[in-house]
């Protein structure tokens, strides 16, 4: 499963008003791994940004006046992304300067290029709904470090995406366990791997079968008949 999470920096918030992309930045995931076969690239916009933006990602015109314009990386990046996912943090903003770029080449619109698109924001919204959820603050909640980020960069944001949509959607995909020391083995995680080949379960005894029962009856006796233990057991039993 190939995934690329993809971030842009632009000269303003409205494609429309004539606002044009100045950094893509991507970071590939291979089954869920990083492989460090990223794609970044500063561009030439052939305007300035707006005064806001600026602020933003700190990319003056003067900075990027050398660098290529988007016609002339276009298709490297479109090579890159083919029918990849693609993983973005508010969608519908990246999308429509990618849109109208793919548009002034004559090529349909980006989304024809992959194989589909996830929304992080829609995602971190659903999983936490009434929360803030900017890459700030996910980077917060899920203890990824960003304070090297001082101001907004495509590339560095990928990077801190692809964690933690890693971090969003991680759940327990087996019964190993890391047991944090080398062992170097061939996996190249550096990390020792001990593989459960089976499930070992351990009966209570009879003793510690009676001292359990003794335990609850004293807790049913000191709430005077609420031990919930003893009433699921009684329902358990009905049914």
């Amino acid at each position: 499963m190939r995934q690329i999470v993809l971030d842009t920096e632009t000269t303003g918030l409205n494609p429309r008003a004539g606002n044009r992309i100045i950094e893509v930045g991507c970071v590939e995931l291979v089954n869920r791994r990083l492989t460090g076969n990223n794609f970044h690239c500063y561009l030439n916009p052939e305007r300035d940004s707006e005064e806001g933006a600026l602020a933003v990602h700190g990319l003056t015109t003067d900075f990027l006046s050398d660098k290529p314009k988007f016609a002339e990386i276009a298709e490297e990046l479109r090579e890159y992304v083919r029918d990849a996912e693609i993983i973005i943090h508010n969608a519908p903003f990246d999308l429509a300067f990618l849109d109208a770029e793919f548009e002034r080449l004559g090529w349909p619109a980006f989304a024809g290029h992959v194989g589909e698109i996830t929304d992080t924001l829609v995602q971190a919204k659903e999983m936490h709904p009434g929360k803030r959820n900017s890459l700030d603050a996910l980077c917060d909640r899920y203890e990824i470090s960003n304070s090297h980020r001082t101001l907004h960069g495509a590339l560095l944001d990928a990077a801190l995406l692809a964690e933690v949509y890693l971090a969003m959607t991680r759940g327990q995909e087996s019964f190993s366990i890391d047991l944090g020391e080398s062992d170097g083995r061939a996996d190249g995680t550096g990390v020792a791997i001990a593989a459960l080949e089976k499930i070992i379960v351990l009966e209570a005894s009879a003793e510690e079968l009676a001292e359990h029962e003794a335990t609850l009856d004293k807790v049913d006796k000191e709430s005077k008949g609420a031990c919930l233990w003893r009433a699921a057991q009684s329902d358990a039993n009905t049914n």
